[in-house]
């Protein structure tokens, strides 16, 4: 098994994957919160700016780790309608959930973007990035969001997927991954070291690649 130390050795890893956008017009976004970690790295190897895309998974009502769909800002939401059949979930349940995660939304984007606007995406070229694809659900909703927030090339990228999950992603124009394999049981088992990040990871993140951009461009302005 392809195994990585953690998030950030991940993200050097998946950058190096990604060295041909060195140099060109892209912005990376992270999927709060592990995501984000390897995000931060493969901004830093591109010299690209870093953002989130803030998006939430809905689990099934009494098995939340399962997604049924997912929702990103903008309103975006998608449903694995054949899922929600099958299972029997109903429309005052699924209401229930997806309000629930509206909220948490919410709040996420208040915690993560303090006193920060989103960065603009219109006409750019924006690299999705978390760490690891299973069910394809928020990575699906989040590149519809990117799409909607007017994103002109969107690439998907992660350390680790299935490859059975990869092949039903067509809202990415392109998706790279370190590894895809054969036996995909759950994310965490492609890390050796696999802990929760936290909010304030995060911020600490945005905060670094602000700085770094910043740096390059003195006078304040935001490429």
């Amino acid at each position: 098994m392809n195994r990585f130390r953690d998030r950030r050795d991940a993200g050097r890893r998946l950058g190096a994957r990604l060295d041909r956008f060195r140099g060109r017009d892209v912005i990376v976004l992270g999927l709060p919160r592990g995501g984000v970690p390897v995000a931060a790295e493969v901004a830093a190897m591109l010299d690209a700016p870093l953002d989130v895309i803030l998006v939430r998974k809905l689990g099934l009502p009494f098995q939340p780790e399962v997604a049924m769909g997912a929702i990103a800002e903008g309103g975006i939401r998608y449903l694995d309608q054949d899922l929600i059949r099958n299972c029997g979930v109903t429309d005052p349940e699924l209401a229930e959930v997806e309000a629930a995660e509206w909220r948490v939304l919410e709040a996420r984007e208040a915690a993560l973007r303090p006193g920060r606007r989103r960065l603009a995406l219109a006409g750019r070229t924006v690299i999705i990035v978390d760490d690891g694809i299973a069910t394809g659900a928020t990575a699906r909703v989040a590149c519809r969001a990117a799409r909607d927030l007017g994103a002109a090339h969107i690439v998907l990228a992660a350390p680790v997927a299935s490859g059975d999950t990869l092949a039903t992603i067509v809202e990415a124009d392109e998706i790279v991954c370190v590894s895809t394999p054969t036996v995909f049981r759950a994310v965490g088992e492609h890390y050796e070291h696999f802990g929760q990040t936290t909010d304030a990871e995060v911020v600490a993140a945005l905060d670094e690649a602000v700085s770094r951009i910043s740096g390059r461009h003195p006078e304040g302005r935001r490429p």
